[in-house]
This record gives structure tokens, C-alpha cells and sequence, in this order.
């Protein structure tokens, strides 16, 4: 109970900037800072330069009720994506899985539908001139683009992919890897939201909501999604040995945490809020389903 308590309160605070141990064993005077790594800060600078300047272009030449539900989708997508990748979380999750396994959940669970529902490449190509947009749609709509997207954006390809990147990653070799080494780091992170976005366009998106079956389909893959990165969760939260040498290497995580305990609070954290947000987007289009349903007409018997 001791240490179900001192879980409960890490999951509480772990993301607020403590002194913790850093990877080889050594002790941190100073709490986890901001991260201004250039090769994060320029594209999330740009591409919230390209929507600003694509949604004004397009307010300017349409104005529409919808562009302002767009700007907000992508804006909360955009401030939860650099949060996780800029603020203290992410240089916490150097010295606690819990913190890193929330800094992945925000990505791949709060980020990426956002940004998907927001429809953004469509608004940042009126930030290009007029030239450039003719020939960036020329190249999006040649033949082997066009069906490469749609392949990738089918719900089925983009769950397996989702899955195995989640999978894969969190394998001990090549999670360990990613710790240690700042460019497969970066490759993980990566891979997560391209992933994600893929999984979230197939299931969300304009496409899969056309039609009854598509978006059967896609409550289908949420279902499995729920149930897949459930499994994985729950098998970190039942674990009592911890999986990863680079987080066993600190000892004592933060808030008093064992390493072991450390890893079961980050299962935990996938397991619960990660099923649920994908148990809930299925069956608000379950939900949907069923209100378009015709009523049946029930003949009385003479």
C-alpha cells in the first residue's frame, strides 16, 4: 500500500521540475530546464509560421466560420506538442520513465488528433506563393504520392504501424538506445508523432468519417488500439523488475521512487488514459453510427 501511495502521488507531480539523478548515477544541483535544441525549436517555429500565414491568406480571400475552429485545433495541438517536447517534462524524462511515458501519451494522445483535426497542410500551403502551391499540389497529386498517402492512411496500415512503432520502441534494446543517444532519441520521438498522425488521419479524419463503413472501420481500430497499448501498459505495470538499463542505472528515481516503481507508474499511465482516450474517440463514432441509424418500423400484429 506504502508503495501504491507513493505511485499515486508521482503520478501527480511528476512532471514538476525536482532535483533528480541524471543517467550516470550522478547527482543534478539544478532541476530539469527548458529545452531549445534547434532542430525542435525551428520546426515548431515554422510550422506555426506556415498555419499563421496560410490562415490569414485564407480568412483574406474566404471568410469562413470553420477557419476559426481550425486555428483553435492547431493551436492546441501545436502548445501540447511543444510542451512535451520543450518544456521541463521532456528533460524529466531523462531521469523518470513515468515522465517520458507522459511526455510520449501527450504526443500520441492529445498532439497529433488535434493537429489532425485541424487539417493543416491544407491552410500552410496558401503560405507559399502562388507558384510554389501550384507545384507543391502538382506533387502531392502525382500517382505514386497519392496512392502511397492513401495506402498509409488506411485504418488497418496505419493501426499496424501505430503498433509496432509503440512496440518496438519500447523493446529494452532499442528503448535503451534512444536513451542514451540524442539522434535515435530524436528518431523515437519522431516516429511516435508520424505514427500517430498516420493512425489518427485514418481513424478521424475527413476520409474515414465519409461513410458508414469507413467509420466502422475506424471505431474498430480505436477498439484495437485501446486493447493493444493497453497490453503493453499493463504489462509494465505488473512488471516488478525494471525493463530498462538506463533508468536502473539512477537508483532512486524522483519522489522517492525505485526504479521498478518508477516503470510500473509509466505502465500505468499507458494502460489507463491511453485505453481510455482511444475506448472513447470509438465510441463517440459509435455513438454516431447509431444516431443516423433509420428507426424501425415495428408492424402491430392484427
Amino acid at each position: 500500500m506504502r508503495a501504491l501511495g507513493r505511485l499515486c502521488i508521482a503520478a501527480m507531480l511528476v512532471a514538476l521540475p525536482v532535483p533528480a539523478l541524471a543517467h550516470e548515477g550522478h547527482a543534478l544541483s539544478a532541476p530539469p530546464g527548458w529545452t531549445w535544441d534547434p532542430w525542435i525549436t525551428a520546426p515548431l517555429a515554422l510550422s506555426a509560421l506556415l498555419f499563421a500565414v496560410g490562415m490569414i491568406r485564407l480568412n483574406a480571400r474566404a471568410r469562413q466560420a470553420g477557419f476559426g475552429k481550425r486555428a483553435l485545433l492547431f493551436g492546441l495541438g501545436w502548445a501540447v506538442l511543444a510542451a512535451a517536447l520543450v518544456s521541463p517534462l521532456h528533460e524529466a524524462g531523462e531521469r523518470s520513465f513515468a515522465a517520458h511515458m507522459f511526455e510520449h501519451e501527450l504526443i500520441m494522445l492529445a498532439a497529433a488528433p488535434f493537429l489532425v483535426l485541424s487539417e493543416p497542410l491544407v491552410v500552410m500551403l496558401w503560405a507559399w506563393p502562388a507558384a510554389a502551391r501550384q507545384a507543391i499540389g502538382a506533387a502531392v497529386r502525382a500517382r505514386g504520392v497519392a496512392v502511397a498517402w492513401r495506402r498509409l492512411t488506411e485504418p488497418v496500415t496505419a493501426t499496424l504501424l501505430q503498433a509496432a512503432a509503440l512496440w518496438l520502441w519500447h523493446a529494452p534494446a532499442l528503448f535503451d538506445l534512444a536513451l542514451g543517444n540524442e539522434g535515435w532519441h530524436a528518431a523515437q520521438h519522431l516516429s511516435f508523432l508520424l505514427s500517430a498522425l498516420l493512425f489518427w488521419s485514418a481513424t478521424i479524419g475527413a476520409r474515414s468519417q465519409r461513410t458508414s463503413g469507413g467509420r466502422g472501420l475506424a471505431a474498430l481500430c480505436l477498439f484495437a488500439t485501446s486493447l493493444v497499448s493497453g497490453a503493453l501498459g499493463a504489462l509494465m505495470a505488473l512488471s516488478v523488475s525494471p525493463w530498462y538499463v538506463g533508468y536502473t542505472r539512477l537508483g532512486m528515481a524522483p519522489f522517492g521512487l525505485t526504479p521498478a516503481e518508477d516503470q510500473q507508474l509509466a505502465g500505468l499511465i499507458m494502460w489507463i488514459p491511453g485505453g481510455l482516450v482511444h475506448a472513447l474517440a470509438a465510441l463517440v463514432i459509435v455513438a454516431g453510427l447509431l444516431r443516423q441509424q433509420p428507426p424501425k418500423v415495428v408492424a402491430n400484429a392484427v
